[in-house]
C-alpha cells in the first residue's frame, strides 16, 4: 500500500560543508523551513558570516501536497546554480528545505557546465550530511458533546491511539482531534455513530 500521507523533510539545519573546485570554495548547507519568510534573514546571515563570498546561492521547496519552490543563481550564469541544488532537493524527495550555497570565488572560472556540477555536488553533501525523516501527514477535526459521554469518547481515542490537540471540558466538551490523514474517514465515522456526539470539520 502507497504510503500518500507521509512525507520527508530533513529534522534539523545540517553543518556546514565545504566542497572545492579549482580553488573556488562551496560551503553548503541544509535548513528545514516551514515558510518563505525564513529564507531572507537565513541568506543574509550567511552573507555576513562570508562577507568575501561572491554568491549566496539557494534552493528551497515548501508544501506537502502542493509545493512551492524558488532556485536563486545570485549572479552567476542562468540556471547554473539555483535549478542544479534544486535538482538535489527533488533527487531526496524532501520539501520544506532550503538548501544554500555559498560561492567564494578562488579565480578560476568554472564555465557554465563546471558551475552545474559543483552547486549540484555541494547541494548534495548537504543534503548527504543532515538527517532526512519521514512526517506522518495529519488531518484535525473537532468533537463536541455532554459531559455523560465523555468515557466513550476517550474509549474510542485510546484504542485508536488518537492524538488530542486540545480539549475543553466542562458540562459541554469539546475536543480537537488529529488522525493520520489516510484514517481520518474512518475514525470520524466510528464517532459519528456515537449518539449525542457532533464531529466538525474545522475550517
Amino acid at each position: 500500500m502507497q504510503k500518500n500521507d507521509v512525507y520527508k523533510t530533513i529534522a534539523r539545519a545540517s553543518d556546514e560543508i565545504l566542497y572545492k573546485d579549482r580553488k573556488s570554495k562551496f560551503f553548503a548547507q541544509a535548513f528545514p523551513v516551514a515558510s518563505e519568510d525564513e529564507v531572507k534573514p537565513i541568506i543574509e546571515e550567511l552573507r555576513k558570516k562570508h562577507h568575501t563570498a561572491n554568491h549566496v546561492c539557494y534552493a528551497w521547496q515548501l508544501g506537502i501536497k502542493d509545493h512551492s519552490y524558488r532556485a536563486n543563481d545570485d549572479g552567476e550564469p542562468n540556471n547554473s546554480a539555483g535549478m542544479p541544488i534544486y535538482g538535489q532537493i527533488q533527487s531526496f524527495d524532501v520539501t520544506n528545505v532550503l538548501i544554500t550555497v555559498t560561492r567564494i570565488f578562488g579565480g578560476t572560472k568554472l564555465g557554465v557546465g563546471g558551475l552545474i556540477q559543483a552547486y549540484r555536488t555541494a547541494a548534495q553533501m548537504a543534503l548527504e550530511n543532515t538527517k532526512i525523516v519521514e512526517r506522518v501527514i495529519e488531518s484535525q477535526f473537532k468533537l463536541q458533546f455532554e459531559y455523560p459521554e465523555m468515557d466513550k469518547v476517550m474509549r474510542t481515542i485510546k484504542q485508536k491511539n488518537l492524538n488530542i490537540f486540545s480539549q475543553k471540558m466542562e458540562m459541554d466538551c469539546e475536543l480537537v482531534i488529529s488522525v493520520r490523514l489516510s484514517e481520518t474517514e474512518e475514525v470520524q465515522q466510528l464517532f459519528k455513530e456515537m449518539q449525542d456526539v457532533v464531529v466538525l470539520a474545522i475550517e
